[in-house]
């Protein structure tokens, strides 16, 4: 209720101050304040347009700082593949999101290796056998390979020799090593004569892992896209002989740039969510494809 108060909160003269206000009811059509001998008050029209014009200050005094925390590195941008993004990463976020509401994480899923700096990538989990020369690179999960089915179906395979009955489903996905870890491949090292192994055959491994969540047959499964169903009980693993390849999973940033606050939060929370499910690999009997 000061006008030279005003001006001195916004920094510009009381003149300055009292023409804009005339512009303002010139435009309203209505006079907002009553000048009083020393003071002034809100008009009827004033005390109307008062919360509203406080609300508005205070959105944009909270997209002020919105912007100022992207500045500061609240925002963490992250790419990973689709089928890893969509079967185990994005449905474990909201933890990360409860123990980190400071940071806002921004997912771009694709195959494509995105650039660090051309891309405003902050972090990357890539999969395969590259070294990654000249940037940080550290492993995040070796995944297994084997058969995987839901319950109604394990329960009519007691042995290896009774899935060539099933449907087999077949994943492409590591197609792209010298080995293929493929159904022929399991089937020889678990003792099965199988020449000709027929199913429908997927080039990505959340399609194949899809339509054995949804009773179409077996799947012979990442565990890494598969550990959230495997966890929950939806699909089992019952067979101990498991597929291993020098391919695997790890995170990838520029050098220095791992120990930044919001980048190692982001590390030892998904360190700490796959060690969760260290148990599933428990048992099982590893045969390393080359």
């Amino acid at each position: 209720m000061s006008f030279a108060l005003a001006a001195e909160e916004l920094a510009v003269t009381p003149a300055a101050l009292s023409y804009q206000i005339k512009n303002l009811e010139a435009h309203l059509q209505a006079p907002l304040f009553r000048r009083l001998n020393r003071a002034v008050e809100l008009t009827e029209a004033g005390a109307a347009l008062l919360p509203y014009a406080s609300e508005g200050f205070d959105a944009l005094r909270q997209g002020w700082r919105a912007a100022q925390r992207t500045l500061e590195g609240a925002v963490l941008n992250i790419t990973a593949g689709p089928a890893f993004t969509a079967k185990w990463l994005a449905p474990k976020l909201f933890r990360f999101a409860q123990q980190n509401p400071d940071i806002e994480l921004r997912f771009s899923a694709t195959l494509r290796v995105l650039d660090f700096d051309r891309d405003a990538v902050d972090l990357a989990i890539r999969f395969g056998q590259g070294r990654d020369e000249g940037y940080f690179s550290e492993a995040l999960y070796r995944g297994w390979i084997t058969p995987m089915m839901r319950p109604d179906i394990a329960a009519r395979v007691a042995s290896p020799a009774d899935l060539l009955k099933e449907n087999l489903i077949h994943d492409e996905s590591l197609d792209f090593l010298r080995t293929p870890p493929n159904w022929a491949c399991w089937f020889q090292h678990a003792g099965v004569d199988a020449a000709q192994v027929r199913g429908p055959h997927f080039t990505q491994a959340d399609h194949a892992l899809d339509m054995a969540l949804e009773g179409g047959g077996v799947a012979l499964g990442r565990s890494s896209i598969a550990l959230t169903a495997l966890q929950s009980g939806a699909l089992v693993a019952p067979f101990p002989l498991a597929l291993t390849v020098d391919a695997h999973y790890r995170m990838v940033c520029p050098l220095g740039h791992e120990t930044r606050p919001r980048i190692a939060r982001f590390r030892e929370w998904i360190h700490a969510e796959l060690a969760a499910a260290a148990p599933l690999a428990e048992g099982r009997e590893f045969v390393h494809i080359e």
